[in-house]
């Protein structure tokens, strides 16, 4: 194991890998869990990813207010529910399912900036009023499941070059970047353009206008 990839567990007495329909089609779902942290993080895979073509691929933070209870406030939900389609559609690929809630500060942080926005804070100076980073996430974990599923070359989909150049750095090549722009509306479209405009994320004001 190199400095640049995460312990990870995959087998145990029984494989943790199952076949997993969905609404959006039929995948396998394989959990790798971290030894460091205690997390177990999900690869969502379909079809044949070892022919010589960049592999599609989403990394997906996890979200609970967005994923699971449809929150307005971010995209998450609608992102998570459009990459698992255009996986399907293409017919082979990998959604990668990240414990790392509230781009990396928990959950119990994450509703607190919420809170100071609530009040009128933009969601990075809501993160660093309460001491914490705009976005704490580490990529190296998403490298090291991609090395686990012999997935060297991506074409990923995201709208944040910190995803395309964490990944570079942790040695997986990022053949393209490809835009993933949906859910936008009232209840969001202040914490895009925050993310768009702070935070350096790829979302013009025509796609924020939608």
């Amino acid at each position: 194991m190199t400095n640049d990839e995460i312990q990870l567990t995959e087998q145990q007495s029984v494989p943790s890998t199952a076949r997993l329909p969905t609404s959006s089609g039929e995948f396998q779902i394989r959990v790798f869990h971290e030894q460091s942290t205690g997390l177990d993080h999900v690869a969502l895979t379909l079809g044949d990813m070892s022919g010589p073509d960049p592999v599609l691929v989403r990394m997906h933070s996890e979200c609970l207010t967005g994923d699971a209870f449809a929150s307005l406030r971010c995209d998450c939900g609608a992102q998570l529910e459009t990459a698992m389609a255009v996986i399907q559609r293409q017919g082979w690929g990998a959604l990668l399912y990240l414990r790392q809630e509230g781009r990396g500060i928990g959950l119990h942080a994450k509703i607190q900036a919420y809170h100071l926005q609530d009040k009128g804070a933009d969601t990075l100076d809501a993160n660093l009023m309460l001491g914490l980073p705009a976005d704490a996430r580490d990529y190296k974990i998403a490298a090291s499941m991609l090395k686990a599923l012999d997935i060297p070359r991506v074409s990923l989909l995201t709208n944040n070059p910190d995803k395309v150049e964490q990944l570079s750095k942790y040695g997986i090549d990022v053949v393209e970047r490809m835009s993933l722009v949906v859910g936008v509306g009232e209840d969001n479209r202040s914490y895009l353009s925050t993310k768009a405009e702070r935070m350096g994320h790829k979302l013009s004001q025509d796609e924020l206008q939608s």
